[in-house]
């Protein structure tokens, strides 16, 4: 069983990596062979790639390199995050849980979680101004409606014969909830961190186009406002690696702690 998943990841990996060479192939025929666009509507991934590498130990034009804004990029998107976690996790478990519970906190819930995270950047920056906190806030609201809504569910999918079984060996409402509830949520608990997480980061960099001195999302704004496309593709491509990146964590994660199952 094992021989047969690795040998699957093995060929989705294989197919992935062709996929993008063949992508990126195309794009360089477009470009560079048959020139269809000039440079500064469509950039070639070779004038990417060096556009990479010199962003690396350049500062020009937005005032960092790419390591710089990529650092202050994660420790928005991470603080927020965790905090999400914190305080999402908890509140979807014991709203599903707890009549009392959903009945307080559900009506503020089900407003809160229809208005887009990017919606929220203009009142935090008035609130706190330009900076770490208006970011993370925002990040934090963001991911946080995922994780409840994930944790939410997880709870309420709970076979009610594996409560039945709980009681019948005399297990107290609170060892219902830790030791039969919450185990079997554990799937769609980290579905949840993984959607948050992807609605975190996207969420960020929308927030730093307009409120930011420096993180990806502000060098992708600078480099638009003077059309450098190359820049501006460079911070598209490290926004969808890191993703990828964090998100394959998560699951890693996930697929070690969870039983009997495979998160992806």
């Amino acid at each position: 069983m094992k021989n047969k998943q690795t040998a699957k990841m093995s060929k989705f990996l294989i197919i992935s990596v062709l996929s993008v060479c063949a992508g990126i192939l195309a794009w360089w025929i477009v470009t560079d062979v048959l020139e269809l666009f000039r440079s500064n509507v469509l950039p070639s991934p070779v004038k990417v790639m060096q556009t990479f590498m010199k962003k690396w130990v350049e500062t020009k034009p937005d005032g960092a390199t790419l390591l710089q804004h990529l650092f202050a990029s994660l420790k928005v998107a991470l603080g927020g995050y965790l905090i999400g976690a914190a305080i999402g996790i908890p509140l979807g478990i014991f709203m599903a849980w707890n009549d009392k519970i959903d009945m307080l906190v559900r009506p503020v819930f089900d407003l809160v979680r229809t208005i887009p995270g990017v919606a929220w950047t203009s009142v935090m920056v008035t609130l706190v101004g330009i900076g770490y906190m208006s970011k993370a806030l925002v990040i934090f609201i963001s991911a946080m409606v995922a994780m409840v809504i994930n944790s939410y569910s997880g709870i309420k999918q709970t076979k009610t014969v594996h409560l039945w079984v709980g009681q019948t060996f005399g297990a107290s409402n609170w060892e219902l909830l830790t030791k039969v509830a919450i185990p079997s949520a554990l799937p769609m608990i980290f579905t949840g961190l993984d959607v948050a997480l992807g609605s975190a980061w996207t969420t960020l960099v929308a927030a730093e186009l307009l409120a930011s001195t420096r993180g990806l999302g502000f060098m992708i704004q600078q480099a638009r406002g003077i059309f450098r496309l190359d820049i501006v593709i460079v911070g598209m491509v490290v926004i969808a690696i890191t993703g990828a990146i964090l998100s394959t964590i998560i699951r890693k994660i996930g697929n070690k702690i969870v039983k009997g199952g495979r998160l992806g």
